[in-house]
């Protein structure tokens, strides 16, 4: 992998963001304004995601993920067992708002397994309709939910934007 883009509107809301152009209070100076939607703490906000990724049990050696709010790109570095526990860390670090693009630098450390396909849900769909459009077959959901664990917690729990992994 290596630059993904992801829908920055969309995904758990872990840091909070300036809002635009505020007007200043009355006894506030004009530079208390702030830019739409900076983040407020790179380096914070960098520390917060990769809390975020470890809290959902996804184990990488040496995670490290930095913040750039210029451009809404997470770095993510470290070393994963496998395939797939790279993809996890990637679509769960991706699933956060206010980040667009994830640059993996991750290394892994077996090389077995396939890389899997990502998806972006759209408005109306679940499980069931991806794996209809995926595998041809509705009933193959299952296979989606067990892919995404444990970013997804039930299977009738996604929203537009979110980026799910469909395993090969």
């Amino acid at each position: 992998m290596s630059l993904i883009s992801f829908m920055k509107d969309a995904g758990e809301k872990l840091f909070a963001v300036r809002q635009a152009n505020a007007a200043p209070a009355s006894n506030a100076s004009a530079s208390s304004a702030s830019t739409v939607d900076q983040p407020t703490q790179d380096i914070a906000n960098g520390e917060t995601i990769k809390k975020y990724v470890e809290g959902l049990g996804l184990k990488v050696n040496g995670l490290r993920v930095t913040y750039d709010s210029s451009n809404y790109t997470a770095t993510v570095t470290g070393e994963a067992a496998d395939t797939e526990m790279r993809e996890k860390v990637v679509v769960a670090a991706g699933n956060v708002a206010n980040v667009a693009k994830i640059d993996d630098k991750m290394t892994v450390t077996s090389s077995g397994g396939s890389e899997a396909r990502l998806h972006t849900v759209e408005e109306g769909d679940t499980l069931s309709k991806i794996a209809k459009e995926e595998y041809g077959d509705a009933n193959q959901y299952n296979k989606i939910f067990e892919a995404n664990k444990p970013m997804l917690k039930s299977a009738d729990k996604i929203y537009p934007g979110q980026v799910l992994r469909i395993p090969t």
